[in-house]
C-alpha cells in the first residue's frame, strides 16, 4: 500500500514526524494526602512540625499542604519559604485543623479538638503525665485516629524521633553547662574540658541511653573526664562500644556515686523511666556535697526529674540556686534549638507521610506498617492505648483487633 506524498507533507508540516520527547509513564498515587500544620502554642514549643523543606518534597509527591501563618516564626521559617515550598498559608487557624491529617509537635489542647471536623488523623506527640482526660474524650467523639510520634518504630524496632531529641538533648546539655560554668553567667570561671598542664572539668553522666550516650560524646570531645552511671550493665557495655573510648562506668551504688558527685563541676541527669516518674537518683545530702559553683542540668524533669532537689523551670528563667549549686531544670531542651529540631522531625516523617500517600491513606499504614501501628492510641475514636485506659479509667481495646474487622 502506497502513502500519498502529499499526505506526509501535511503531516510534516504539523510536526508529527519530527523527533518527540519521550513520554515516561507516570505512576499513579494511590491517594493525595491533605496535611494541616498548625502554629504551636504551647508554653514555649518552638517546634514546628515539617520545615519548608520537607514541604517541597511532599507537594512534588502530589500532597497538598495548609501552612497556619507564622507556624514556622520560632524555628526562622518564613511564611513566604512556606509558600515558594508549594505550601498554602492559611490565616484562618481552623481552617488548617479541618484537614484530613493534622501534623503538629505538641498534643492538642481542648481549643483545637473543638476545630476539627471529626474523623481526622491526629500526628503529634503523647505526654502521658500532662495528657488531660477531657482532651482524650472530646478525641473520642469526633471519632479521630491519634498517632503519637514519640511511640512510633523504625524498622529496627527504635523510637526514632526519641532517640533524634535525645540526641539533641544530650549535647546541648553540656552545651548549657559550658555556658553555666562561666563567670559571666555567675559561675565559677571554668572551662568546659581542659587544657595541657589543667585539671579537666570532671562530668558524671546518670543514664547510658541515647541521652547520655550524646552528653558523654559532647563532654569527651570537649576534653573533659566523665564517669556514667546505670543500673544496666548492657546498656554500659553498648556505649563503651559506641564511643570507643574506654571510659569510667558504674552501676548504680549511693556511695560510689556519693564520692563522684562530690569531685563533679558537672552533673547530667538523663535517667528515663519507660513508664511513669522517673526515680529519684540523688539525694538531697548528696548535692549538698557537692562542690561550690557546681551545675546540674536535669534532663530528665519532664518525668519528674532524678536529683531531689530539682524543680521545673522555663527557658526565660531556667536556673536555680540550692545548696550553692546551680540547678538547670528546663523541660523540652530540643526547643532551646529548635530550627535543628524542626529539620528532624521532618527528616523522619517526610518519607513517613509519602509511604502513607502511597499506600493509599492512613488507614492502610496502619495496618501493613507495624512500626507505625505502635504510635496509635486511638484509632476512629475508640481507645487503643492500654496505659492510657488503666490512667484514666476509661474503655480501651487491641488494635489488632479493631484491624482484624476491617
Amino acid at each position: 500500500m502506497k502513502t500519498d506524498p502529499a499526505i506526509i507533507r501535511n503531516l510534516m508540516k504539523e510536526g508529527r514526524l519530527l523527533p518527540q520527547e519521550e513520554m515516561l509513564e507516570i505512576a499513579k498515587k494511590k491517594g493525595s494526602l491533605n496535611i494541616g500544620v498548625p502554629r504551636e502554642d504551647s508554653f514555649q514549643e518552638r517546634r514546628v512540625a515539617l520545615v519548608p523543606e520537607a514541604v517541597s518534597l511532599l507537594v512534588a509527591n502530589g500532597h497538598s499542604i495548609k501552612v497556619e501563618t507564622r507556624a514556622g516564626e520560632n524555628s526562622n521559617f518564613s511564611d513566604r519559604e512556606y509558600s515558594e515550598a508549594g505550601a498554602q498559608i492559611v490565616y484562618d487557624r481552623k481552617e488548617v485543623f479541618q484537614c484530613d491529617i493534622i501534623f503538629k509537635v505538641s498534643p492538642p489542647i481542648e481549643e483545637e479538638v473543638e476545630m476539627m471536623s471529626g474523623g481526622q488523623t491526629l500526628i503529634s506527640a503523647l505526654q502521658i503525665t500532662m495528657q488531660p482526660k477531657k482532651v482524650l474524650q472530646k478525641l473520642m467523639e469526633k471519632k479521630i485516629t491519634a498517632v503519637a510520634w514519640d511511640y512510633i518504630r523504625d524498622n529496627e524496632g527504635h523510637f526514632p524521633v526519641v532517640r533524634a531529641m535525645g540526641e539533641i538533648a544530650g549535647n546541648t546539655s553540656i552545651l548549657i553547662a559550658a555556658e553555666l560554668l562561666n563567670t559571666f553567667k555567675d559561675g565559677k570561671g571554668v572551662m568546659m574540658g581542659g587544657i595541657a598542664g589543667v585539671q579537666p572539668t570532671e562530668v558524671v553522666v546518670l543514664g547510658a541511653g541515647t541521652v547520655g550516650e550524646y552528653a558523654t560524646r559532647s563532654a569527651i570531645g570537649l576534653g573533659s573526664s566523665v564517669k556514667v552511671f546505670d543500673n544496666s550493665l548492657g546498656k554500659l557495655r553498648r556505649l563503651q562500644t559506641n564511643i570507643g573510648n574506654r571510659i569510667y562506668t558504674s552501676i548504680i551504688q549511693p556511695k560510689v556515686l556519693a564520692k563522684a558527685l562530690m569531685r563533679a563541676d558537672v552533673v547530667i541527669g538523663a535517667i528515663r523511666s519507660p513508664i511513669g516518674k522517673t526515680p529519684c537518683i540523688v539525694n538531697e545530702d548528696m548535692v549538698s556535697n557537692m562542690k561550690p559553683g557546681a551545675v546540674i542540668i536535669d534532663v530528665s524533669i519532664d518525668q519528674g526529674g532524678c536529683f531531689e532537689t530539682s524543680e521545673v523551670t522555663n527557658h526565660e528563667s531556667p536556673t536555680f540556686e540550692k545548696f550553692n549549686v546551680t540547678h538547670y531544670c528546663v523541660p523540652n531542651i530540643a526547643s532551646r534549638v529548635s530550627r535543628t529540631a524542626s529539620f528532624a522531625i521532618s527528616n523522619i516523617f517526610s518519607p513517613v507521610l509519602i509511604e502513607m500517600g502511597e499506600k493509599g491513606g492512613c488507614r492502610e499504614l496502619i495496618k501493613k506498617d507495624h512500626g507505625f501501628r505502635s504510635g496509635v492510641y486511638m484509632y476512629k475514636g475508640t481507645l487503643t492505648s492500654e496505659i492510657l485506659g488503666k490512667v484514666f479509667d476509661l474503655q480501651y481495646k487491641e488494635i489488632e483487633l479493631l484491624l482484624m474487622g476491617m
